[in-house]
């Protein structure tokens, strides 16, 4: 992830980044719409290790997830919002831009 970029865009890219990387396949992997931390550190663990980049850009798009209602935190269990749940069901691509178009539709 660039430096030079402002605040914004770099979460933005953050979020972006652990929703198309880490989230939605491991929804996909498991096939379920909720997933554990443990969950989500090893699918984290495993993409940093692939694309060798630091794990604190993907702690921080999971932050910046929950901050935008794409992800729900419940105890210790994270879950999609469930306007995305018919795209996971169909095994679909859902990237960044569906989810947060999805999401932000009243």
């Amino acid at each position: 992830m660039l430096s030079e970029k402002g605040k914004y865009a770099s979460a933005t890219e953050n979020r972006r980044f652990v929703w198309t990387e880490i989230i939605w396949p491991l929804i996909l992997e498991i096939n379920d719409v909720v997933f554990t931390l443990k969950q989500f550190q090893n699918k984290r663990q495993k993409v940093c290790e692939e694309k060798n980049i630091s794990i604190s850009v993907p702690s921080r798009g999971l932050a910046s997830l929950l901050q935008k209602g794409i992800i729900l935190k419940e105890k210790n269990i994270y879950s999609i919002h469930y306007k995305l749940i018919p795209y996971m069901r169909l095994r679909a691509t859902c990237d960044y831009a569906i989810a947060i178009h999805e999401v932000r539709i009243k």
